[in-house]
């Protein structure tokens, strides 16, 4: 049966060998088979360079651990080689040949090995058996009765071996040489090195020269005796000083099964209040945790802390959650600790020189004024005794467990035993808690971001990407934020937006980050910690309390930098900039802020820095947006006529719409000029098409179109030139339907018109008795044929008439298989009399906008010319 497993995946280049190695050594040292080490590395070390050196393929790893024995697994994708079975009478050749030592290996050292083939993978494995001995760093238990403490062979012989400040051998007891074989005088002034055989502790890999520099150290190692045998002993260091100041190290050796006789026995409840039943044993748990559990992951680690400190009896207790690469500890629990430990600060796991100054091992300071820094969660809250122990699972840091005081000398090894053997119970029920809390973030920030996605994709304005962006980090990531903006590269960087979660809060907020200068624009990914708001918000607050004691400056009636106790209160906690980059340029910051006293935890600010990718990317396509829509804004306002002008006698009104989200102009047209003294131009037409293209041909018909009437040409010679230009353009030409008339107001009130309709909606004239009637007649349009005959058409506006001219966007408005049609124009026409022309105008756009509930898909444009009924006095 399988008891535990570790697996890890290596790449195919030559230091992963190494790498592979130390995983293994790590994994084996933290079951605590020590002995076995030595050869399953060898074995690793040599299959593991055939897959990644010679097959060049990945390797995977896997660490299986069963009651009896331990079996590694190398596996690469590279199945076609050949490998003998265990079975086949092989000669393997030279044991000195670069390739196939590792199966000799195998056949050397493993007590079974073997090779399994899949459709796209080859394993190797090799299978170790277990001492029946017990092995390991520390053990713990309950009180025994006599019958099952170990037993000894004969009386059981403590070495005492002392050794001086450069690790050499000083004293050496009668039990050492029974043990050994050496006798004092052979080892005297010898380093205790030469003797000793490491490997060591599981867990660590620091060697027994610095494990003797330690103040107390615990663990198994081997003394090579003088037989040449090397005896497993189980050792326990205590570094003294004498009189003189002079340092060393007193080592107490038993042999390793033996070592109970060095160890203090858990202090655990007595078996007659141990037990539930007479045959069932409390579970170790539920013990210290008690029942019920609770079924939260902080509410689990505050328990955790709670029960630890009651336990020893301590002042505060703390524990820390390993990140995934294990090199620093989150703080996600404490009691009695000042505020000042902020949840979710991060502290490394290595604090110290070797891995003995790590969380990685169990640690008791006596005080921690004597060395400043050990346990930097603890700088500066009074405790000065302290033991940590790790929370560990297959091996692998989860965690660390710490109680403190603050009398020092309050803890020794029999706490830390006591320590580690709780923290062993509920290692597994805070990593698996811890799991499913991860999942529950991860599922959560994997909706968050795509739901963030879809609203930054649903907008191009600027301003608007803004509000959602702020609007989705406050309060789900962070307090308050704040967004810089770089308008471009050799700008300063500027305050464009700032939320914070109580509205109340943010015009103070704004008032404090406008005094300060803006973050660096550095493009480096990541969030990066800003103290500046902290600073300023501590300064601000420290002047608005001189000021209400009247010690400072005195008050303003509005404050010099408009922050409240309350503001300053709100951003002095941890502040992070991330960086918006978009086309390798940071175009900005986002800066997010916690209140006094809190910290971000890493998955926030990961789950922040992917929002940022996004948000950058949706702000630079609504500025590109931005631009380049102004930049057609502006061409397109030039195809339009600056005003229309004034014409004595007669009323005009435009109505002009063109199709498409942000378009001004399309391939509809109007425009109404002076050609000379009493003489005025108009025109309206529609190009094939919408959209740039189509609006193209407008200039151009447009500008043609006045400059061709201002040097005296008629209608047709207006429209037969214009209709050359068109086919000039080739295969950018389009054709065209166009209105063009002249028109002069007369003395009597009337209005003469000479007009020429080249396939274009015939204009309509509606006359003071509501009768509608065509007022031109269609000829050939424009850019289709070279040769055009046109003629040109006079009619006469009478007093109270109106001209209503539209393009067939106006007429072939539909819904469904209904259209407005030229009679349907007409009847709207009819009910318009005695209306001026913008009535006129403004009725038949509404009546067109009601036909249908869609919107318009095609330009549509209104002109409307009245001339007005003469008033008698």
């Amino acid at each position: 049966m399988i008891t535990a497993r570790a697996a890890a995946t290596f790449e195919p280049v030559g230091r992963s060998v190494a790498t592979a190695r130390s995983f293994v050594r790590d994994t084996l040292q933290g079951w605590g088979y020590a002995d076995i080490i030595d050869d399953a590395v060898v074995l690793t070390s040599e299959l593991v360079t055939n897959a990644v050196v010679h097959a060049g393929t990945a390797a995977e790893v896997l660490c299986l651990r069963a009651e009896d024995h331990i079996r590694i697994e190398v596996s690469d994708r590279y199945p076609e080689r050949e490998i003998p079975l265990q079975s086949s009478a092989i000669n393997m050749g030279s044991p000195d040949r670069e390739g196939g030592r590792g199966l000799q290996l195998c056949a050397a050292l493993a007590g079974r090995w073997g090779v399994d083939y899949s459709a796209t993978h080859k394993q190797v494995w090799f299978q170790i058996d277990l001492p029946e001995r017990s092995v390991g760093t520390r053990a713990a238990g309950p009180v025994l009765p006599p019958d099952l403490l170990p037993l000894a062979d004969e009386r059981v012989r403590v070495a005492v071996v002392q050794i001086d400040r450069t690790g050499a051998i000083t004293a050496w007891n009668e039990d050492a040489e029974h043990l050994f074989g050496y006798g004092a005088e052979q080892v005297t002034g010898k380093p205790l090195t030469d003797l000793a055989a490491w490997p060591h502790t599981p867990g660590t890999g620091t060697g027994i020269a610095d494990a003797l520099q330690l103040s107390r150290w615990e663990g198994s190692y081997g003394i090579r005796a003088a037989s040449g045998r090397v005896t497993p002993v189980y050792a326990s260091h205590l570094r003294v000083r004498d009189t003189d100041g002079e340092p060393s190290t007193v080592c107490l050796l038993v042999r390793d099964h033996e070592r109970a006789v060095l160890q203090t026995p858990l202090r655990m409840p007595s078996s007659e209040n141990g037990t539930t039943s007479e045959n069932q044993s409390p579970d170790a748990f539920e013990v210290f945790i008690g029942s019920p559990a609770p079924d939260d992951l902080d509410g689990l680690l505050q328990r955790t802390v709670e029960r630890a400190r009651d336990m020893l009896d301590a002042d505060a207790a703390f524990l820390l959650l390993a990140t995934d690469d294990e090199t620093e500890l989150e703080v996600r629990a404490s009691t009695g600790l000042p505020s000042a430990r902020q949840r979710f600060a991060r502290v490394p796991v290595e604090v110290g020189p070797g891995r003995y100054g790590s969380a990685r091992m169990p640690a008791v300071h006596e005080d921690l004024t004597q060395v400043p820094g050990a346990v930097p969660l603890l700088s500066g809250t009074g405790m000065r005794s302290v033991v940590t122990v790790p929370l560990k699972v297959e091996g692998r840091l989860t965690g660390s467990l710490g109680v403190a005081a603050e009398a020092p000398d309050r803890y020794t090894n029999e706490e830390a035993l006591r320590l580690q053997f709780a923290a062993d119970r509920i290692a597994m029920a805070v990593e698996s808690a811890r799991l499913g809390e991860l999942e529950k973030l991860r599922r959560g920030s994997l909706s968050f971001l795509v739901e963030a996605s879809d609203l930054l994709a649903g907008t191009l304005d600027r301003d608007q990407t803004l509000a959602l962006m702020a609007q989705m980090t406050v309060p789900t990531l962070a307090t308050w934020c704040a967004v810089y903006m770089i308008a471009d590269q050799v700008s300063e960087p500027y305050l464009s937006y700032v939320l914070h979660e109580d509205e109340d809060r943010i015009d103070g907020l704004k008032a404090l980050l406008s005094k300060i200068t803006p973050p660096d624009p550095v493009p480096t990914p990541g969030a990066r910690v800003w103290t500046a708001p902290a600073e300023a918000a501590h300064q601000a607050a420290l002047r608005t309390s001189m000021r209400s004691l009247g010690l400072g400056e005195p008050a303003s009636v509005t404050s010099g930098i408009g922050t409240t106790l309350a503001t300053a209160s709100a951003v002095g906690g941890e502040t992070v900039v991330l960086p918006l980059v978009a086309r390798n340029r940071v175009i900005g910051m986002l800066t997010l802020g916690k209140p006094t006293d809190e910290h971000f935890r890493q998955e926030i600010l990961e789950l922040a820095e992917d929002l940022s990718r996004r948000a950058a990317l949706a702000l630079d396509n609504a500025r590109l947006y931005s631009e380049r829509m102004a930049i057609s804004q502006s061409l397109q306002r030039s195809l339009l006529p600056p005003e229309l002008p004034h014409i004595p006698g007669v009323e005009v009104e435009v109505i002009y719409r063109a199709a498409g989200e942000g378009n001004e102009v399309g391939g509809d047209f109007y425009d109404l000029f002076p050609i000379r003294d009493g003489a005025y131009g108009f025109a309206i037409g529609d190009v094939c098409g919408t959209g740039p293209e189509a609006a193209a041909v407008t200039g151009l018909a447009r500008h043609a179109l006045r400059l061709l009437a201002r040097e005296g040409f008629g209608g047709p010679a207006v429209l037969e030139r214009l209709n050359a230009a068109i086919l000039d353009e080739g295969a950018r030409s389009r054709f065209l339907t166009l209105l063009y008339g002249e028109l002069w107001p007369q003395e009597d009130g009337s209005a003469v018109l000479k007009m020429v309709c080249a396939g274009h909606p015939q204009p309509l004239r509606l006359s003071q008795d509501g009768s509608v009637e065509p007022f031109a007649e269609p000829q050939p349009l424009l850019g289709v044929m070279d040769d055009l005959e046109l003629y040109e058409q006079t009619m006469t506006l009478d007093p109270g008439d109106v001209l209503l001219c539209v393009t067939d966007g106006i007429t072939e408005r539909r819904e469904g298989t209904r259209m407005l049609g030229d009679d349907g124009l007409a009847e709207v026409l009819s009910g318009c009399t005695g209306l001026t022309a913008g009535a006129v105008a403004g009725r038949i756009m509404r009546a067109v906008e009601r036909f249908a509930a869609d919107a318009p898909s095609d330009d549509m444009a209104i002109l409307t010319m009245r001339v007005p009924e003469i008033q008698h006095d």
